[in-house]
């Protein structure tokens, strides 16, 4: 076994794989950048190293400075986590020319795998079924809708390099595939610097499932059940499970039989994941989508299902060990869910969100764990992915661990960053999901039922009741008559306090309940209920939800250039840099027309002119920072002639 291993990533999956590291007596080696100084993957690894400014494509993408880190460090090995270099064949190419060891798959298998074009050909070969689709590389457009229409709309085009939803489109009508080609073209080249496409017949309500493989360099090769992967947001999963309601024992077997054959097809070793897309009214007839080279996000619901620490396995096969059990020492026990907790802002369309983490609460306790990157004083920035943490709930049932989820996310409290904690809890107690109904459409067409975008009054209470008990004088002594908040007037009818507040919209809330505020808790009486919040700040919270009730000044706000704007005002919809500016002051622009692109967590957001007029301030150029709701540009209406 290694002595010391250097960690190769960030946030959550650093601290998990730390974690094991710690457990086996192996020294761990952790990397940051200027960005993540003081972050907590630093803090609980036996030593880091510094990799370059916060860009990560001169830190955590810089191969020559991780290998760098590694040889200071007398690292033996290098576990690469997911995301970043994971799955990059050239990193795990560069580390063995350093005499390091990869913890994943040879380089030839990565490379493999990352084609889905060579992917899909190879294990067809092996006999795994596939989707049916183009075959070959390099197809014209012409190629490519010739193959279209020969499958028969709809189909799904999708980018050979990437994953992830990048590039990905569902075209149902002929007459758009032209144009739907060549969109998909421009995002996959701008995101993964290579524009070959594929195609494939599209499945309607289809379900999302995946086959956990491990094995050894000694001819090994054992699957480890499947997850359920279905709950998806843009193609992003968002809830997995383990196992899959929708499976019988034959299914699951014969699924995981192909995927042993799919990772011996290309002389995998270590942890990977063989994802099939299945027809949800025909189990049976199940297709290979891709296959992941590395450590899954969800991998913790296997852990809990099969009692296997997957890291741990990762290490010991990438030193040379044997598995030491067959498909038979494989059982799979009980039901575990987990929720993926990202930086974002459900009632603003999901947008990223950042700032500094205030006040944290992550849930422990019988059959809950959480594998997070966070405490208390963590900036979240728009520079990485915005994924925060995991919370898994496991139990002898389904049900069980569904309940106990739940439970868990309303007990999460991250109050200074938006999260989707309080989205997945209503989510996860969606009738099809609590039945099991369920296909990757799902989220997609329930969301707006589950996203409010309304402040509940009791929010407002609470925050006018943490103003109103800073406005109290303290206990003891004499005390100014003046001082106290009762709404006394000279000769009038005593007027309760009125503040002035803003979550969205202004609002003018005057108290009216029974509150109680103690420390980092409020308690609100309101019509007979009662409501308990964590509190931090200007931030409010409760099962998983919480609000940012900012103080408003009116005559303040009527002064200032965004308030006079009004609409013609460009705002940031979140904290991120922008990337393009397509005009200049003075220039005349049309309503719609593009004006500006702000990037932050790998989402580009297109800020568009409201109105026809003129630019008449730009304060950003390429490469500025923004904070969220800040002032880009001011687009001055078009003047309507008078007879």
């Amino acid at each position: 076994m290694f002595e010391t291993v250097l960690v190769a990533n960030r946030g959550e999956i650093a601290v998990r794989v730390i974690r094991t590291l710690r457990s086996m007596g192996v020294r761990s080696v952790a990397v940051y950048s200027d960005a993540d100084a003081d972050a907590r993957h630093v803090r609980e690894a036996d030593t880091a190293v510094r990799i370059g400014p916060a860009a990560a494509s001169e830190s955590y993408l810089s191969v020559e400075r991780l290998l760098e880190a590694a040889a200071r460090t007398g690292a033996q090995a290098v576990h690469p986590g997911y995301g970043f270099l994971a799955e990059n064949a050239g990193f795990a190419r560069a580390c063995a020319e350093a005499g390091l060891v990869f913890i994943g798959p040879p380089a030839d298998a990565i490379a493999l795998m990352g084609d889905k074009i060579r992917a899909k050909e190879t294990v067809r070969a092996a006999g795994v079924p596939v989707v049916p689709g183009s075959s070959g590389s390099g197809l014209t457009d012409e190629e490519l809708a010739g193959a279209a229409r020969g499958i028969g709309m709809p189909v799904l085009l999708k980018p050979s390099a990437g994953g992830g939803g990048k590039g990905m489109r569902l075209v149902r009508d002929v007459a758009a595939l032209a144009d739907e080609i060549a969109a998909a073209r421009r995002e996959a080249r701008a995101s993964f610097g290579d524009d070959t496409l594929l195609v494939e017949r599209w499945i309607d309500r289809p379900r999302h499932i995946e086959i956990q493989v491990l094995a050894d360099g000694h001819g090994g090769v054992v699957h480890l059940g499947e997850r359920e992967c279905s709950l998806q947001r843009r193609h992003q999963k968002v809830i997995e499970e383990a196992p899959s309601v929708l499976l019988d024992e034959e299914t699951r077997a014969a699924m995981g039989e192909a995927a042993v054959q799919a990772a011996r097809s290309c002389g995998y070793r270590g942890a990977g994941t063989v994802e099939f897309i299945v027809p949800g009214g025909d189990p049976s007839s199940y297709y290979f989508m891709e296959m992941n080279t590395r450590l899954q996000v969800e991998h913790p619901v296997t852990e809990l299902v099969t009692g296997l620490d997957l890291v741990e396995w990762q290490l010991r096969v990438a030193a040379g060990e044997p598995l030491g059990f067959g498909q038979d020492g494989v059982t799979l026990t009980g039901h575990a869910v987990e929720a993926r907790i990202c930086a974002e802002d459900p009632a603003r369309g999901f947008l990223p969100s950042g700032g500094t983490v205030l006040r944290l609460r992550e849930p422990r306790g019988d059959g809950v764990r959480t594998d997070s990157g966070l405490s208390e004083g963590t900036e979240v920035g728009s520079l990485y992915d915005p994924m925060l943490s995991k919370v898994i709930a496991y139990g002898p049932d389904r049900a069980t661990a569904l309940r106990r989820l739940r439970a868990a996310l309303a007990e999460t409290v991250t109050l200074g960053v938006q999260t989707n904690a309080g989205f997945l809890r209503r989510l996860l107690a969606h009738p099809a999901v609590v039945s099991g109904d369920m296909d990757t459409g799902l989220v997609e067409r329930e969301v707006e039922n589950l996203v409010s975008t309304e402040v509940p009054e009791e929010v407002y209470e609470a925050a006018a009741a943490v103003r109103l008990e800073a406005l109290r004088p303290a206990a003891g002594g004499w005390t100014d008559p003046f001082s106290v908040p009762d709404g006394w007037r000279l000769g009038g009818t005593p007027k309760p306090a009125a503040f002035h507040l803003r979550v969205t919209d202004p609002v003018a809330h005057t108290p009216r309940g029974v509150h109680t505020v103690t420390g980092d808790r409020v308690a609100v009486t309101l019509d007979g209920v009662r409501h308990t919040f964590h509190r931090a700040a200007d931030w409010i919270g409760r099962d998983g939800d919480a609000w940012h009730v900012r103080d408003h000044d009116p005559v303040a706000a009527s002064l200032t250039r965004a308030g006079q704007a009004g609409a013609d005002s460009l705002t940031a919809p979140m904290p991120g840099t922008v990337t393009v500016v397509k005009v200049a002051v003075g220039d005349e622009v049309s309503a719609g027309q593009s004006l500006l692109v702000v990037e932050a967590m790998k989402m580009e957001h297109v800020i568009s002119a409201p109105h026809a007029g003129t630019v008449t301030e730009l304060d950003v150029a390429p490469g500025t920072t923004v904070a969220m709701d800040q002032v880009l540009a001011v687009i001055a209406p078009v003047e309507e002639e008078t007879a």
